[in-house]
């Protein structure tokens, strides 16, 4: 297959992947009972433990393994890579690619560029554009659910501008924590053309006090019938101290 032809082709296919964010299987009607709490509530609690958590998270790692499969024009391909991961506040992200397989046109033009996405999602700047507050968001409650035993506040967000780092869907809200659990949605605005839907999945999980990435799912579909599929393997999660 061109290689030019790819080299192309994954720009938009990138594109349709960097709303990493997502959670999982649509909440139905038989909710929990009322939940005691507004949906405006739920979202400054949620904020205001945010800001606790976020002072009190300084730096920690952890190991991912990301794998791409596309199937579809101009041809299929697969990728993985596996990533170390140091964080450390305020924003800062720091990845060191430890073993990588596949198309090299997936590694290098959509693997590696979501990690450089990433990396700049996590400046301040960037990430009060992104922060899933009021002032991007609009949120309305609907209902309760029950994630591993644990009772969940439903929000039904939607963005407030179309914008690429944005998504409109659903989202879990642990009622003891007052954080993101599970995330399900889409993008706010089509990122290609060519795209005519993506699908988000992400999952969270408590290490220590704090909810981190466990798994995100993203599905891509084009208009010529390609599809894309990206998964997120979050691992081996270490807490540290503050360098600083």
């Amino acid at each position: 297959m061109n290689r030019t032809l790819w080299a192309r082709f994954s720009a938009f296919l990138l594109g349709a992947l960097v709303t990493v964010a997502a959670g999982a299987a649509p909440v139905g009607d038989d909710f929990i009972g009322q939940p005691g709490l507004s949906a405006e509530q739920v979202v400054a609690s949620m904020l205001s433990r945010n800001a606790e958590r976020e002072k009190s998270l300084q730096c920690y790692e952890s190991l991912r393994h990301y794998r791409l499969e596309y199937k579809g024009f101009p041809s299929s391909k697969t990728a993985e890579i596996e990533v170390t991961m140091k964080f450390t506040a305020p924003g800062r992200k720091e990845f060191q690619i430890v073993s990588e397989q596949g198309s090299r046109v997936l590694v290098n033009r959509v693997l590696k560029k979501l990690l450089e996405a990433e990396q700049e999602a996590a400046l301040q700047s960037v990430k009060f554009q992104a922060a899933l507050s009021p002032a991007n968001y609009s949120f309305a409650l609907a209902g309760t659910d029950k994630l591993d035993g644990r009772v969940q506040y439903v929000l039904v967000v939607e963005p407030l501008r179309m914008d690429k780092l944005l998504y409109r869907g659903k989202i879990w809200v642990d009622a003891e924590d007052f954080a993101v659990t599970l995330i399900e949605a889409e993008p706010a605005r089509n990122p290609s053309f060519w795209t005519t839907k993506t699908r988000i999945v992400h999952r969270y999980t408590k290490v220590g006090g704090f909810w981190l990435p466990a798994n995100n799912e993203s599905e891509s579909a084009t208009r010529f019938g390609g599809h894309a599929r990206l998964n997120i393997l979050y691992t081996r999660y270490v807490l540290r101290e503050s360098e600083r």
